[in-house]
């Protein structure tokens, strides 16, 4: 037995809660550590004194004049409560407002004009306006960013305009809708829904 273990068992023996065998293998070793042995006549004559001491009982309404004199608990908010018990959750909601002011700061500085689309040599571009001649015909979607379309031809699918304006003319057919977004909430919906179309194919 080592002295950090006899320390315990010394304690324990005062306590009355040692065993036979433990007892004895408990004065073994204070037989032959002399530290520990004046360590246990120390507490020894501690725990004699504390037990000879009169006892003294609190006076009457002790308890309540003490709760009384303590400062009113402060009511927590329930916001921060929830936060402290789920906070996962918490630090989710956070990157996601950042990343969505983020992305709505980066929307307004965003003025490239862009064309996406197949076969996209159907289509005329003139500035920043594109145009499907008559006659002409666009297979799948085609979207037009920062800028305009004008569509006299045919589009097979839908047509996305993105900070811009479209014209039909009589002669233009389209075999999906025209989405038009000039907000960015409406784009991050926009791409959202194309995200999840992707992944569901």
């Amino acid at each position: 037995m080592d002295c950090k273990g006899a320390l315990r068992w010394i304690h324990d023996y005062l306590d009355g809660n040692l065993d036979r065998a433990e007892s004895l293998e408990l004065k073994e070793h204070l037989i032959a550590c002399p530290d520990c042995k004046q360590r246990f006549k120390q507490m020894e004559r501690a725990e004699a004194m504390i037990r000879s001491m009169p006892r003294i009982s609190a006076p009457d309404g002790l308890t309540s004049r003490i709760m009384a004199s303590l400062p009113e608990s402060r009511k927590t908010n329930r916001w921060i409560d929830w936060i402290k018990r789920h906070p996962a959750i918490s630090v989710a909601s956070v990157f996601l407002l950042v990343m969505l002011s983020s992305f709505l700061t980066l929307w307004n500085q965003d003025t490239d004009f862009v064309v996406k689309g197949k076969n996209l040599d159907q289509v005329v571009i003139k500035g920043n306006t594109v145009y499907v001649p008559a006659g002409h015909t666009i297979v799948g979607d085609l979207m037009v960013k920062n800028g305009n379309i004008q569509i006299e031809g045919d589009v097979e699918g839908s047509v996305v305009v993105v900070d811009g304006s479209y014209q039909l003319a009589s002669t233009a057919t389209i075999s999906g809708q025209i989405k038009e977004i000039d907000q960015a909430l409406g784009w991050l919906w926009f791409k959202l829904n194309e995200a999840f179309s992707l992944f569901s194919k």
